[in-house]
């Protein structure tokens, strides 16, 4: 009779509810990870990195101009790098390095544009090296639309203060180069198919 049992309850043995364990390591709970990890957030989004570094390169420029304004204004030009490179106040009513000065209003529009575009953007954004980017230009673009507003010769037409004076290049500022430098990382960016909101791409 024992011998009867045993052979009844043999194939009960590893397939009954001892296998649950097999169960839960199967395809079907593999897939479910992955559906678990589709679902969670790629990471957070990079706004504070932004945001901090628009502020620092705004802060930077706005500080460096109120010191040419106090200092340098109506004075000798400062050589720095003997004739190669000088700090020397102008005003500016173009864009970047001097260009188009007959078009102040719709720069500051542009600028303006592009601080909407940026804060738009940021919804979106989860890459570091694009907040940086974009904080960069943000930063820039503030810088110089403070100058447009609030200078003369008046709102929205005001001239930018320029003091970084190269040999043989245009004068410029603090915020031209933190566009600059923001405009370069997005091309190096784009190259590498790297997009704002962390995912990579190739053509």
């Amino acid at each position: 009779m024992a011998e009867a049992e045993r052979i009844i309850g043999t194939p009960e043995s590893p397939e009954g509810a001892g296998a649950e364990p097999e169960q839960s390591s199967g395809p079907d709970s593999g897939s479910a990870g992955q559906q678990d990890a589709g679902a969670r957030p790629r990471g957070k989004r990079r706004i504070v990195v932004l945001f901090a570094v628009a502020a620092f390169a705004y802060a930077l420029d706005l500080i460096s101009k109120m010191i040419v304004v106090a200092k340098l204004e109506h004075h000798a030009p400062i050589e720095i790098v003997g004739e190669w490179l000088r700090f020397e106040a102008i005003r500016n009513a173009g864009a970047a390095f001097g260009f188009g000065e007959a078009f102040t209003v719709i720069f500051t529009m542009i600028a303006a544009t592009v601080i909407l575009v940026i804060a738009r953007l940021a919804r979106k954004l989860y890459s570091l090296p694009w907040a940086i980017a974009l904080g960069l230009l943000l930063g820039g673009a503030l810088g110089n639309l403070t100058d447009r507003i609030f200078r003369s010769p008046g709102v929205f037409e005001g001239a930018v203060v320029d003091f970084i004076a190269p040999k043989h290049f245009a004068v410029f500022n603090l915020a031209d180069s933190a566009i600059v430098c923001g405009g370069i990382l997005i091309v190096l960016l784009s190259f590498k198919g790297l997009d704002p909101d962390g995912t990579v791409h190739k053509d």
